[in-house]
C-alpha cells in the first residue's frame, strides 16, 4: 500500500487524478503484492538452479515443463498450489486462495459459497492465523505434492470462472476477463498434468459454458435467457473443442464431478435441449457435490422435464439452505408462474431483489415483475 501511495504522488500529479482514487490505490497495491509473492515463489528454483551451476551442468527439463519445480511454469497457477496448502481446511484453502492468489474480495467468495460475509471474513483470518501459529510453508510444492492439491485447485480455477460467468453484484452481468483468466488457467493445467480426466473436463466445462458468452447479453447489456438466445452467436470452435476434450476425458474410464459438470454444459450446447438427460446427470453430480445447490439445480431441470410442480417441490424443501442466494429465489418464481401462482411468484422475484445481483440482471427481475402485475411497472 506505501509502494502505491508513493506511485500516486509520482504520477498523479503528471497525469491527472483518477476518477476512483481509492480504487486505482488498491489496485495497485494488489498488483505490486502478486508481483513479489510471484518472486518469493520463484526464488527457490532460481537459487537452487544458481546452485547445481556451482555444482555442474543442469539436469534435462523433461518435454513440456516449463519453469520452476514439477514443471509449474505459469506464475498464476504456481501460487494456485502452493496457496491449496493441505494442511488448511478445504474450504479455507480454497477462500483464501480466491482472496490472496485471485483477487476475489471477500463479499464475491461469500456469495459463491452462500455463507454471509461476516462468515466468510472469519475462515480467512483463521486459515491466515493457523499458517502463522504452525509455520505451515508457502511454496510451489514438487511434483510429488500436485495430486494431493489438484482437487482444491480444480475448484478455485472453476470458481473464478464462475465469477466471470455470472457476476454476483456489478454493472455487468459477464466479466469476460475472468473467464478469459481462468480458461487460461485450465488450459495451463491441462497441460501440466494431461493424463488427469477431471483437469481435462474442467476444461472442457468452461469452453462449452464459455461458447455462449456473447449471446447471453443483448446489444445493451441486458439479460437474455437460454431459451431466447441467438445460437449462431454461440462460437462453434469452443463447442467443438469442448466437445472433444468430454469425450477424451470420458474415454479413461475415471468418472468425476466436472465430467459430470462438462456433460450438463454439452446438453445445453446442442439445438435441443434434453432436460430429462440432464436432471439425471445433475442427480449423478449429488453423488460426488451433496450440496443445496446441486439439487435446486436439479429442481430446475426436474421441472423442465416433469412440470413445476415436481421441481417446486424439490425447492421448497431447500429454502433455508438457499434463502442468501438469489439464483434459488428466481428459480421458483419462475416455476410459481409457470403454475399460475402469480402473486407467489412476484413475491420470490422481490426476495431475489433484496439480495446483491448484478445490474442486468435486477433490471430483468423488475421488468418480469412489472409483466406479472400486468402494469409494466415493479
Amino acid at each position: 500500500m506505501q509502494d502505491a501511495c508513493a506511485l500516486a504522488l509520482t504520477k498523479w500529479p503528471a497525469e491527472g487524478m483518477p476518477s476512483r482514487p481509492l480504487g486505482w490505490i488498491v489496485a495497485v497495491a494488489r498488483h505490486k503484492a502478486l508481483d513479489r509473492l510471484r518472486r518469493e515463489a520463484r526464488r527457490a528454483p532460481l537459487e537452487a538452479a544458481a546452485a547445481r551451476g556451482w555444482a555442474g551442468p543442469p539436469p534435462a527439463v523433461p518435454n513440456g515443463a516449463g519453469p520452476g519445480e514439477g514443471g509449474l511454469g505459469d506464475d498464476d497457477l504456481a501460487l494456485i498450489f502452493m496457496c491449496c496448502h493441505p494442511a488448511l481446511d478445504p474450504e479455507a484453502r480454497i477462500a483464501l486462495t480466491l482472496r490472496c492468489v485471485c483477487g476475489l474480495t471477500t463479499a464475491e467468495i461469500a456469495a459463491t459459497f452462500v455463507v454471509p460475509e461476516p462468515t466468510l471474513a472469519q475462515r480467512l483470518v483463521r486459515a491466515k492465523r493457523k499458517i502463522r501459529q504452525a509455520g505451515i510453508p508457502l511454496k510451489p510444492p514438487g511434483p510429488e505434492e500436485l495430486p494431493r492439491r489438484l482437487a482444491a485447485v480444480l475448484r478455485v480455477v472453476y470458481l473464478v470462472f464462475t465469477q466471470g460467468h455470472m457476476a454476483p453484484a456489478g454493472a455487468e452481468l459477464v466479466r469476460g476477463t475472468l473467464c478469459e483468466q481462468a480458461i487460461r488457467l485450465a488450459r495451463a493445467l491441462a497441460a501440466l498434468m494431461p493424463d488427469e480426466p477431471e483437469v481435462t473436463a474442467l476444461l472442457a466445462l468452461l469452453l462449452l459454458t464459455d461458447a455462449r458468452r456473447e449471446a447471453r447479453t443483448g446489444a445493451a447489456g441486458e439479460l437474455v435467457l437460454l431459451g431466447d438466445q441467438d445460437r449462431g452467436r454461440w462460437d462453434a470452435a469452443k463447442i467443438a473443442e469442448g466437445t472433444a476434450l468430454l469425450r477424451q476425458a470420458l474415454s479413461a474410464g475415471h468418472p468425476g464431478p466436472y465430467q459430470v459438470h462438462a456433460a450438463i454444459a454439452a446438453c445445453h450446447a446442442e439445438p435441443d435441449t434434453d432436460w430429462t438427460e440432464i436432471a439425471a446427470l445433475y442427480g449423478e453430480l449429488a453423488r460426488y457435490e451433496p450440496t443445496a445447490v446441486t439439487e435446486a439445480n436439479r429442481a430446475v431441470a426436474v421441472a423442465m422435464a416433469e412440470g413445476p410442480a415436481a421441481g417446486l417441490a424439490i425447492l421448497d424443501s431447500l429454502g433455508a439452505r438457499l434463502a442468501r442466494w438469489p439464483q434459488f429465489h428466481i428459480a421458483r418464481a419462475e416455476l410459481l408462474n409457470r403454475a399460475g401462482r402469480t402473486s407467489e411468484a412476484v413475491a420470490a422475484f422481490r426476495r431475489a431483489l433484496d439480495l446483491p445481483l448484478p445490474k442486468p440482471e435486477q433490471a430483468f427481475l423488475e421488468r418480469r415483475i412489472g409483466e406479472l402485475l400486468g402494469d409494466g411497472k415493479p
